[in-house]
């Protein structure tokens, strides 16, 4: 693994599409609640709209010590000094962007399978996000939800973080992790909530609380 993985156990995806409200005010609230980690997917902007986002969230999760992880876009990424880029099966390849952006930055690859995990494993890739978890109204998906069993078959093959997409909440979060995922990484539960703060924090308490039964090592951070 060429980069911290640090952070990665409470995930949150932005999409200013469902949220309906200021992204970078529920961002910080968020990460006051316990969000490690920003993942920037905004693929309607232009180039231009993307940077300026990018560079506010940049100066939020600088000052409140998180991640920023930019979706395909190296150059935005590089531009704002991103902790790294989070790639899928129609972006460059993860041995091309880990040229482009050295072994100290975090890539992550979007994975739907064992086989695609495996690939991202071997190519490089410092994680993978398996989806669709649970079924989602936020994404759509091809392929039918995998279900929380899928997670523990991929922890028995590959020995990089896993972090859990699709549907997850504070309610089923403890099922995710009990089945081997790393982490989770969320979009409406938080984007949606009317306090981002206190949704974050209470997904954060339910991860904590079978980690501390398992004895596993948490991603959330110092």
């Amino acid at each position: 693994m060429s980069a911290s993985t640090r952070g990665l156990s409470l995930v949150l995806i932005t999409d200013r599409k469902v949220c309906g409200k200021k992204l970078t005010g529920i961002i910080e609230h968020a990460i006051e609640g316990g969000v490690g980690t920003v993942q920037l997917r905004e693929k309607d902007l232009s180039t231009g709209d993307l940077y300026s986002l990018a560079k506010e969230i940049r100066e939020i999760t600088e000052r409140k010590d998180a991640n920023l992880i930019i979706n395909d876009r190296v150059d935005i990424a590089t531009a704002v000094d991103a902790d790294g880029v989070h790639l899928g099966w129609q972006s460059l390849g993860i041995d091309i962007v880990r040229r482009m952006i050295g072994r100290d930055k975090i890539i992550g690859f979007s994975a739907h399978s064992l086989e695609e995990a495996e690939r991202a494993k071997s190519s490089g890739a410092d994680y993978v996000s398996i989806s669709p978890v649970f079924d989602t109204v936020n994404k759509d998906y091809f392929i039918k939800p995998l279900g929380v069993g899928a997670i523990g078959r991929v922890k028995e093959q590959i020995n990089i973080p896993v972090i859990a997409l699709g549907g997850i909440n504070e309610s089923n979060v403890s099922s995710v992790i009990k089945n081997g995922a790393d982490g989770v990484a969320v979009i409406s539960a938080i984007l949606l909530s009317d306090s981002p703060e206190q949704t974050a924090a209470g997904i954060c308490r339910e991860i904590k609380k079978i980690e501390s039964k398992s004895g596993k090592k948490t991603l959330i951070g110092s």
